[in-house]
């Protein structure tokens, strides 16, 4: 399985389009079992699975908005387009999606709203064998709160596995930390209990784009059987 925060499709240094669909097909190529997704515009909510040919578990944590004011997503995405890097999430909203193979039983779903100065959220996605965590927490003392209700929230299954962006590294929380799979000096992460797993964060030649680097963090993944 991976897991990517996905910068709103853009690259870094952020440029004027954006690369959102590219980045789908590219983290799915290769067909993995679960990738979890974070900083997706809401109005690609619903159509990653169309695009990488898997079942799509999407969750909207910031509505489109212009200013206080709720807007279409289709008017956020045309808001955002004449400049994709400057303009980035002020007008298009965003969330989170899981992505499962079609193999894979989704018996539950539920999300965790945070309420932040940037709405925040978290999925539970309860398979056969696991209970799958995907976050999108805040900065500082807030995300920490959020780090701890969240797998306060996701419960005791037999096999936990939490990924996404948690702005923290393992060395600032000790709840991190407790996980085996912590990777060391990173904010993304695969964090699984219950099962052996190993987990590689990609190198930035597998996801650099005409010279560019299709977002501003690298995909992790992480390999284990149950």
């Amino acid at each position: 399985m991976r897991t990517w925060n996905l910068f709103h499709g853009n690259t870094a240094p952020p440029g004027r389009r954006a690369y959102l669909r590219e980045m789908v097909e590219l983290v799915t190529a290769d067909r993995p079992d679960v990738v979890c997704l974070q900083e997706v515009p809401a109005w690609a909510l619903g159509r990653l699975g169309g695009w990488s040919g898997m079942t799509e578990v999407p969750a909207l944590a910031r509505p489109a908005s212009f200013g206080p004011l709720q807007i279409p997503r289709a008017v956020g995405r045309a808001l955002t387009a004449p400049y994709h890097g400057v303009i980035r999430s002020a007008f298009s909203g965003q969330g989170n999606s899981v992505l499962l193979a079609e193999s894979h039983r989704v018996l539950a779903s539920a999300t965790l709203p945070f309420a932040a100065p940037e709405p925040r959220i978290a999925q539970r996605v309860e398979l056969d064998e696991l209970v799958l965590g995907n976050v999108h927490c805040s900065h500082g003392p807030r995300g920490e709160a959020e780090i701890d209700a969240t797998l306060q929230w996701l419960g005791t299954a037999r096999v936990l596995v939490v990924a996404g962006d948690f702005n923290t590294t393992p060395e600032r929380n000790a709840l991190l930390a407790a996980f085996p799979t912590a990777a060391p000096g990173r904010i993304d992460q695969i964090l699984v209990r219950g099962t052996i797993a190993a987990t590689r964060v990609w190198p930035d030649e597998d996801r650099r784009y005409g010279g560019r680097l299709l977002s501003d963090h690298a995909p992790v993944e992480a390999a284990f059987e149950l």
